[in-house]
């Protein structure tokens, strides 16, 4: 008899199908053969799945077995295809009636006792289920078959769901997803399709034989409020008024930002307070971020949806693959882990200049692509970056206070380690300055992140109207035509401007920058055209510009 079990390979942060084909034939000698280009953690799976069977009173006759992944040709790996080949052995060797796993999507690693065990990247397969439901036009609604609690009778509170067991037609309509119980929570934001959790393989095979129940999953609530709890609030920042405008002009339009300091003057202090200032995810942006997560395995078990922005500060020691993604067994990296959020790189210069040089593509387009020999894939990387970085590298070059030790050539070494490309793609560079005494001792408390949480998503209201149906979510991605439109300057801003090009011999690239920033200014001012103040907040905000000179 031949067995077909629904389960999915993970490709980016996406899911593909992949059908687990089991021949269970009893003649000839006994024998285990599995193919479909499976990784390691695929083969290893025959082990496992043995073991479990046997610790839950269940015992497969003898019999020659031939394990198919299909589409042959797609590699497979991880350890969740542990529990849709115990329930395809299963069905194949009799002992789940015929057709009682069709319609349903399995993913778990199984122990070696028969519990479920947790694995990475349930979110995007929930996603494949939810997507071939959807498309699925034929058969009966899950109503008719008893056993399937419909997807939009979910609990709303605290009570617990119902509990049935499931008898699976022969209609092919999807019915639900069945995954380890630590996962249900993450699977169960997926709206759309029915999510159990179970602890056990014994459980699993009770349900689909009609002789148990499961609980229906529970959609955990999304966190509410403007931009949630946070641990920093600006209002504890003494001083640095340049800077905390600095940032509202950033976070306003998701420009990437530079600091430069010497050290102690509160660069990583200002950083670590940007998430407190950043608008709240939107649902489909908190869906982004947790795919990212999910595959990453990096969900608590019993989380669902992402409710906060990322903050991700890697240490500088971080290697390109840790940075930007990939590895022999490919997945994302740092600036993927910062997706929709902040990617905070402290101490810049110190960062290898190899792996700082792989997030030139990131930080251009919001993606990051990895192409193998068997694969290509693209993982998401719309970060804001906020880097920190000394003047020289003794750090003194900037502080009146205290004398720079470096020479010349010493300073250009350590600035040469930034490459042009890269710093162009910042678009602030910003003087963080000593923090002078009287400011220490001031009990006067500054700007607030609540007051510059409200004005940043006053501008980034303007922006979401202003492209709408366009590529753009933010002033950070204007460009061409866009960014002539929206970017017009009158007679009195094209002469300013004209002579600061002149001037401070300013690229393309910084030209371009330099327009995006104003955009931003005149939206946190709520003006629509722009204005030669604008443009001159937003030369001051490009600090290395003026050095060139």
């Amino acid at each position: 008899m031949i067995a077909r079990v629904a389960c999915a390979a993970l490709q980016g942060v996406d899911a593909t199908r992949v059908d687990l084909e089991v021949d269970f034939a009893r003649q000839g000698m006994p024998a285990f053969t599995l193919v479909g280009l499976a990784e390691g953690a695929v083969r290893e799976a025959r082990e496992r799945v043995m073991a479990a069977l046997r610790a839950v009173g269940l015992r497969l006759p003898p019999a020659r077995i031939t394990v198919n992944l299909a589409p042959a040709d797609r590699r497979k790996g991880g350890s969740g295809y542990d529990l849709p080949l115990a329930v395809a052995l299963l069905e194949a060797a009799g002992i789940i009636p015929e057709g009682r796993t069709r319609g349903w999507f399995f993913a778990g690693e199984l122990s070696l006792a028969g519990e479920l065990k947790p694995v990475p990247g349930i979110l995007p397969v929930a996603i494949l289920a939810r997507d071939e439901a959807t498309r699925a036009t034929a058969g009966p609604s899950p109503e008719a078959h008893p056993g399937v609690v419909p997807s939009d009778a979910r609990q709303t509170d605290a009570r617990p769901a119902d509990t049935r067991s499931a008898t699976a037609g022969h209609d092919g309509t999807i019915r639900g997803i069945i995954v380890p119980k630590a996962n249900a929570a993450e699977a169960a934001v997926v709206e759309g399709i029915a999510a159990y959790g179970a602890s056990t393989l014994g459980e699993v095979v009770a349900f689909l034989a009609g002789e148990g129940d499961l609980v229906q999953a529970v959609p955990p609530g999304m966190a509410q409020g403007a931009g949630g709890m946070h641990l920093y609030d600006f209002a504890e920042v003494k001083g640095q008024e340049h800077a905390k405008r600095a940032i509202e002009i950033a976070a306003a339009g998701a420009h990437n930002l530079l600091f430069i300091g010497p050290p102690g003057s509160g660069k990583t202090m200002l950083a670590q307070r940007i998430p407190s200032v950043l608008p709240p995810l939107t649902p489909a942006d908190a869906l982004e971020v947790t795919k990212v997560y999910s595959v990453a395995g990096l969900l608590d078990a019993g989380q669902g949806l992402v409710s906060q922005r990322p903050f991700r500060a890697p240490h500088h020691t971080v290697s390109e693959v840790g940075l930007a993604g990939g590895g022999a067994y490919p997945r994302p990296g740092e600036v993927s882990l910062a997706h929709r959020g902040v990617l905070f790189l402290d101490e810049l210069p110190e960062f290898r200049k190899t792996a700082l040089e792989v997030l030139r593509q990131p930080l251009e387009d919001g993606v990051v692509t990895i192409s193998r020999a068997m694969q290509t894939l693209t993982y998401p990387a719309d970060c804001m970056l906020v880097a920190a970085m000394n003047p020289c590298p003794c750090g003194y070059a900037t502080d009146p206070a205290h004398a720079c030790t470096c020479s010349t050539m010493q300073v250009q070494r350590y600035r040469a380690r930034l490459s042009g490309p890269l710093l162009d793609r910042i678009d602030l560079h910003v003087e963080v300055p000593a923090v002078p005494w009287e400011d220490l001792r001031s009990v006067k408390g500054g700007t607030s992140s609540a007051e510059m949480r409200e004005r940043i998503m006053a501008a980034r209201a303007v922006q979401t109207a202003r492209f709408a149906g366009t590529h753009c979510r933010t002033n950070a991605d204007l460009g061409g035509a866009l960014l002539e439109e929206h970017c017009r300057l009158g007679t009195p801003e094209h002469t300013f401007l004209g002579k600061a090009v002149h001037s401070l011999a300013l690229s393309a690239r910084a030209y371009t920058r330099i327009l995006r920033i104003a955009r931003t200014i005149a939206d946190l001012d709520g003006s629509e055209p722009l204005q030669v103040r604008h443009l001159a907040e937003a030369i001051n905000c490009r600090v290395l510009d003026r050095e060139r000179m």
